[in-house]
């Protein structure tokens, strides 16, 4: 078996995962937090989109985050092998920067939203320019953006994502050509609404290091994880698209017989 027919065969199983129904568990939680939302006043929700916004622009946008330059010449699995290690070493950077702001109680930890927002968005920069991908594309930012939102919704708005991001070579020229069209609110209601749980324990005093740490490595990891499946699923329909323009081989056979 080659190395492009097993992961073939991992990007086939995460698809089905990704498109399941929802489970009772999920529907349920779900309706748990839109109704603890509902209670949330407008102008909060309104600020934290401001601040998420804002937020994330910096980093798309900042000159930290856009110096990677796209990897060429080399096969996929020798990209893949060096996005592991990438993935590995941010894990790792994730769950010390969680353990440290956890030990420092509430306050500690309301400091560690923008510190692992940052920590996860360098690392889809670098995953991006590992597969050949250049940052400063505009529509690649979106792309970036659009793995983060799949690995941190809710099932229903997970499958909603995946569908745009199924074929985005095709349609990534229907995109906003403004940021600021994006749906922000969405992003960050779905972001937040995600880590909630795994993140509020971290506040609790004598714990709180320990499951900063853990809540961090497990959300890198799997951001790790979706952002090379997405990547797979572009590899693979550039590579149907290409086959399907080459011409036939044909003539070369028939003059061989």
């Amino acid at each position: 078996m080659t190395y492009e027919q097993k992961i073939t065969s991992e990007l086939d199983f995460w698809k089905f995962k990704t498109l399941q129904k929802s489970s009772l568990f999920n529907k349920v939680t779900d309706t748990v937090q839109k109704k603890i939302n509902s209670y949330i006043p407008d102008k909060i929700h309104s600020a934290i989109t401001t601040a998420i916004k804002q937020m994330v622009k910096a980093v798309l946008f900042g000159s930290t985050f856009t110096t990677a330059k796209p990897v060429t010449d080399l096969t996929l699995m020798h990209r893949e092998a060096l996005i592991n290690q990438k993935i590995d070493t941010y894990k790792k950077t994730g769950a010390a920067e969680g353990g440290i702001t956890g030990a420092g109680g509430f306050l500690m930890s309301l400091a560690d939203f923008p510190l692992l927002l940052g920590i996860k968005m360098k690392m889809l920069f670098d995953i991006a320019a590992l597969y050949g991908y250049d940052v400063k594309d505009y529509r690649e930012r979106l792309y970036i953006l659009h793995i983060f939102q799949l690995a941190f919704s809710s099932k229903e708005e997970s499958k909603n994502v995946f569908l745009k991001m199924q074929n985005w070579d095709d349609v990534a020229h229907k995109l906003p050509t403004n940021i600021d069209e994006f749906d922000w609110l969405t992003f960050q209601q779905q972001y937040r609404d995600y880590i909630d749980l795994a993140k509020l324990a971290q506040m609790l005093p004598f714990i709180g290091a320990a499951v900063g740490a853990v809540a961090n490595y497990k959300l890198i990891e799997k951001l790790g994880k979706t952002a090379m499946m997405s990547y797979r699923m572009r590899y693979f329909n550039l590579q149907s698209i290409t086959l399907s323009h080459e011409p036939t081989s044909d003539f070369k056979i028939t003059k061989g017989n």
